[in-house]
């Protein structure tokens, strides 16, 4: 009752009766101590109502955080220019002890908290509130998790009414019993073009006990948008702790023959073709980069979190993505952040058509051959500019499947990163057990732009998902594997690779390729093609993929292509398993099985080595 008293005389009383009407002391208690804590001049409370909505779309631009593009309902939100992606640094883990977590950056919890409180006293004078409900997949279904944010910036506000589905009415149902995630993010002070300016004091920290996350003088989205990557750090704790998986997945349909839709996910680390994979034209989209996974009655089922797409913008051109092209010209409600503007229109890297020489960026001012402090050109749009919109956009949307409350059945299990030289195309694991550990716990892939640091070194990143680790590796592994034991009929893995090269340094897969590797999958997890056993798993025969080719892309598929892009490199595997092994042997918790499961590839492998040399082509395994 204290806490509604003191939200009486804070807000006024059109938005306390929007609070009050939610009949849970928890919530109040947390929104009564930020009040106090950012001490915010005004207070907005959102509910569902479109009316509400609209109130944050007017409040980003009247704010300066927005500006509205020529086409309607378009709008383009610049970060400061040095706040231009995730900031793994300053993203840590609060823990209540000395806990050491390989990979991951942790904090003492009291010592966090405290900093940030530091930080974010009276951070929002001057300011306004808003808080907003949302929640994490489908409403009303054993998958809900509700969240609720308070910041100080329209444009996340804003962000996450695109991104997420509305949750006041979730919260009102639930009442005292909910649980819910705790979002707090203040932008802190801002520069002349509204952008966080102290970002020597970015923080980004993560309370696994309170299940809240806090970010301040930031506004980049990875950073700002609590439901996005920090929400993700707290649902793979809960999935671990519960037994299900919380994944750094796209989610689809492909379509096979006779009407058959298979339902996959895909885990990749960020601009290495997760978001074009999951919307090629013609297959099925749910969603492109969050989803959860549960047991149900020994069946693998899937929700996407999100409701809409916080995408990469860069190479976006009308014949390797028609579907996103079209939707970024529609009249679909579109936010831009960190492209180029030129007389009220959007432009960016390796788009269709002339680019200005001039216009406004998220360097202020842009000219061609323009420079920064450090002496580095400016392209039109940073590498890692991005779009957000809703699902309800996209034309190939399985609108069904996005609603579906039980979620959609999940056939098979994509994992693939950026790799120049190792991995082939396409490649399904002989079980489970073997999926997980050699596809999916022994991903690598070189560095991006979507993170702040030096980009084309190659990393270890399991399931794509270490940037938002919260648990030990081995006993996220341990999950997964004791998740699959449980099914009746675990989806098959596949590993995808996209970005093979030649020793020249071509690529050896065009950009639209990946649909026949899709295709492949499809029909393989059905039984209704035969594959080639080799010491990493099964590959396509070359037979299959030239149908393929040819229905799907109306192209001839060579056979010396499918030789090069397939050859088996046993020099480069075997130091990849030597790499992944040694990662492992330093990780206490690490299951006994893994390395078993190493153990028998390193031996398949040198094995063929000894038969057929160190680069060994397709149809040597397939005359075995």
């Amino acid at each position: 009752m204290k806490a509604l008293k003191y939200l009486r005389q804070r807000l006024d009383e059109k938005n306390f009766q929007k609070l009050a009407q939610i009949n849970n002391q928890e919530l109040h208690r947390f929104i009564v101590k930020y009040i106090e804590l950012c001490n915010p001049d005004k207070v907005f409370v959102c509910t569902d109502s479109e009316e509400d909505e609209d109130y944050i779309r007017k409040k980003a631009i009247e704010y300066g955080e927005e500006k509205p593009l020529a086409t309607s309902r378009h709008t383009v939100h610049f970060d400061n220019y040095y706040d231009q992606a995730r900031d793994k640094g300053n993203t840590k883990i609060l823990v209540s002890r000395d806990l050491k977590l390989p990979f991951i950056r942790t904090l003492k919890r009291e010592k966090g908290l405290k900093e940030i409180n530091k930080l974010m006293k009276d951070t929002m004078k001057g300011k306004e509130l808003f808080i907003c409900f949302f929640t994490l997949g489908p409403k009303n279904s054993m998958f809900t998790i509700p969240a609720v944010q308070l910041t100080d910036s329209a444009y996340v506000a804003h962000s996450e009414f695109i991104l997420y589905r509305k949750g006041y009415e979730e919260f009102k149902c639930r009442g005292r019993e909910t649980g819910f995630l705790k979002f707090v993010h203040s932008a802190g002070e801002l520069d002349e073009r509204k952008t966080s300016k102290n970002l020597d004091k970015r923080r980004i920290y993560i309370d696994l006990d309170d299940e809240a996350v806090y970010s301040v003088n930031t506004q980049y989205g990875g950073n700002t948008i609590g439901l996005k990557k920090p929400a993700f750090r707290l649902t793979i704790r809960k999935a671990v702790q519960k037994g299900w998986l919380s994944e750094h997945m796209f989610l689809m349909g492909v379509n096979g023959p006779n009407g058959r839709v298979s339902y996959f996910t895909g885990a990749y680390p960020s601009m290495c073709g997760k978001t074009s994979t999951c919307m090629l034209p013609h297959e099925r989209l749910i969603g492109d980069d969050l989803v959860l996974i549960r047991n149900i009655k020994g069946e693998t089922r899937a929700v996407n979190v999100e409701y809409g797409v916080f995408g990469i913008i860069e190479g976006i051109n009308r014949k390797d993505d028609p579907i996103i092209w079209e939707v970024l010209h529609s009249s679909n409600e579109v936010i831009f952040s960190n492209i180029l503007v030129n007389e009220g229109k959007p432009y960016w890297n390796n788009m269709d058509g002339e680019i200005p020489d001039k216009g406004e960026n998220h360097s202020g001012d842009w000219w061609r051959g323009k420079k920064d402090k450090e002496g580095n050109k400016i392209p039109p749009s940073h590498k890692n500019a991005r779009f957000a919109v809703r699902l309800t956009a996209f034309k190939n949307l399985d609108r069904e499947a996005l609603d579906s409350e039980a979620g959609v059945k999940v056939s098979g299990i994509i994992f693939g990163g950026r790799d120049k030289d190792t991995w082939v195309p396409v490649c399904e694991s002989f079980d489970w057990t073997h999926g997980v550990i050699t596809k999916g716990a022994s991903l690598e892939s070189e560095t991006t732009a979507a993170t702040l640091g030096k980009e084309g070194v190659r990393q270890f990143n399991p399931m794509a998902i270490l940037d938002f680790m919260s648990v030990s590796i081995g006993r996220y592994i341990e999950n997964y594997l004791e998740f699959g034991k449980k099914l009746r009929k675990p989806p098959r893995i596949f590993a995808v690779n996209y970005f093979l090269r030649d020793k020249k340094g071509r690529f050896l897969n065009e950009k639209l390729d990946k649909a026949i590797w899709l295709k492949w999958m499809e029909l393989r997890v059905h039984g209704d093609i035969k594959a080639i056993n080799t010491p990493i798993g099964y590959i396509p025969k070359y037979e299959d993929l030239k149908r393929l080719f040819k229905e799907i892309l109306n192209k001839y598929y060579h056979i010396e292509h499918y030789v090069k892009q397939f050859t088996i490199r046993t020099p480069e595997l075997l130091a990849k398993n030597e790499r992944i092994e040694k990662i492992y042997r330093e990780i206490k918790d690490t299951p006994d099985e893994l390395f078993k499961v190493l153990k028998k590839e390193k031996q398949r492998l040198l094995e063929a080595r000894g038969k057929h040399g160190d680069y060994i082509s397709p149809f040597k395994f397939e005359k075995e």
